[in-house]
């Protein structure tokens, strides 16, 4: 593939460039998993949203610029050429965001797009269940319809953000006498309800980014309910294939990565192995070949096409690209590795990437679960286990 840009996305390029280079903190931010970092990084929401960069590909009425696919794309370069902070709402604006677009009434576009780009309203997801990892259609949390409000009774776990985050989304069984994937359905929740208890998970490196959710007999409106009622795996669906397909992790964010990597092989050329010359290589041209895919993707999308079932292959290969390029980081850095800060005082910010990129393959719908709908949905093959 060949990309040629108008001289209306290089102007769009330079433009996203200058900004960047004025306003992106010259200091890194401290984590997004802990109370000091995520402040820190909601600030910088609120920095983007100034500048009318909350999400690029919005319209103007919610807090966008009405831009096109290969536009963002040219964003998300830029964006993490500059070395700018990983986005706090990422949940909202990448995932929620675009299920609202297609799913949601006007009212309720009105409602959450525009405080969502804005940076003013955090948003955390929860899907998982003590019982219900990967396999979503094994959700039991319960709302019950009471008039014009559900009352919700159960447990999330494993809910990104929300530790700090103020609302969140998911889904609940709306119907008590279902079962998998019917009587689901998907609703928004203020997490600061009554009734709803908070426990954070701490990780490896001690900081909570994810929590425990439990639901008391949470009173939450109607009127937060996204699509009809019972409708809730397909919409669910649709939010997941932004996640796997295009959104969530775009080819800028791997090619600074990448070119991180490269630096880092410079720098330990002398004592570096043969194998590990060969993956930083393969690093590049994985990334590379990620991009062009991607670009794919936008064009079709652009042009009144759909993600499918391709979403699963995207993201079991930007998974396993991403834990690659960190092991690799880790390799090159030998012993050293696993240090905080090195001995010279420089920080090792190799380390909480590497730490979250092995959850990779997990996150997001398993790699195994990916695979088995991909040979079902593109190849015709019976799912592995099936009878």
């Amino acid at each position: 593939m060949h990309l040629q840009y108008t001289d209306r996305q290089q102007a769009f390029r330079a433009e996203v460039r200058a900004w960047m280079a004025a306003h992106v903190p010259t200091t890194p931010l401290v984590t997004l998993e802990c109370r000091e970092g995520f402040d820190q990084h909601v600030a910088w929401e609120r920095t983007l949203a100034s500048g009318n960069w909350g999400m690029v590909t919005w319209p103007e009425e919610y807090g966008g610029r009405g831009l096109d696919l290969i536009e963002w794309l040219i964003f998300e370069e830029e964006y993490f050429r500059a070395g700018a902070p990983l986005r706090a709402n990422q949940n909202g604006i990448f995932l929620l965001g675009p299920t609202i677009m297609e799913y949601g009434t006007p009212e309720q576009k009105a409602r959450f797009l525009t405080p969502m780009a804005r940076g003013e309203v955090i948003w955390a997801q929860a899907w998982s269940e003590p019982g219900a990892g990967s396999d979503m259609a094994a959700i039991k949390t319960k709302a019950v319809r009471d008039g014009d409000h559900y009352v919700i009774t159960g447990q999330k776990t494993w809910s990104s953000r929300a530790s700090f985050a103020d609302w969140g989304f998911g889904l609940f069984r709306t119907d008590p006498d279902s079962k998998r994937h019917k009587g689901l359905s998907f609703i928004l929740f203020d997490l600061n309800s009554p009734g709803i208890t908070r426990r954070p998970i701490r990780q490896l490196h001690g900081h909570p980014g994810f929590a425990e959710l439990f639901f008391d007999e949470v009173r939450v409106p109607v009127e937060n309910c996204i699509a009809d009622e019972g409708k809730g795996w397909d919409v669910a669906m649709a939010t997941a294939g932004f996640e796997r397909g295009l959104m969530l992790r775009s080819p800028g964010r791997f090619q600074a990565t990448a070119k991180r990597l490269v630096e880092l092989y410079r720098g330990h050329a002398p004592s570096a192995s043969p194998a590990a010359r060969e993956a930083v290589l393969q690093a590049w041209m994985d990334t590379q070949a990620y991009a062009y895919n991607t670009y794919a993707v936008a064009a079709r999308i652009m042009a009144g096409g759909r993600i499918g079932a391709e979403a699963s292959l995207n993201k079991i290969f930007w998974s396993e690209l991403d834990r690659a390029m960190h092991r690799t980081a880790m390799q090159l850095l030998g012993a050293a590795a696993e240090l905080k800060q090195f001995a010279d005082g420089t920080a090792n910010d190799w380390l909480d990437g590497y730490i979250f990129s092995l959850s990779g393959p997990i996150y997001a719908g398993s790699n195994e679960v990916q695979r088995n709908i991909t040979a079902e949905r593109l190849l015709g093959l019976p799912r592995v286990g099936a009878g």
